[in-house]
């Protein structure tokens, strides 16, 4: 996924796409709405990915 607000560098997390800002993997947010959480617990598991940047990425990929 490219994206301003995703960021894939090989020194973090060997390259696995992240939260811009954060090292958090964008899968994450993905595999939480999978599992039937809320965008709300994904927020509350990972309080460094602000909730624009969660719905940026959630549109991005819609789009």
């Amino acid at each position: 996924m490219k994206s301003p607000r995703v960021i894939s560098d090989p020194d973090i997390l060997g390259g696995t796409p992240v939260f811009i800002g954060t090292r958090v993997p964008v899968r994450m947010i993905f595999e939480h709405l999978e599992a039937g959480d809320s965008l709300e617990v994904f927020l509350e598991d990972f309080p460094s990915v602000s909730r624009v940047l969660a719905i940026q990425v959630l549109d991005a990929h819609t789009a």
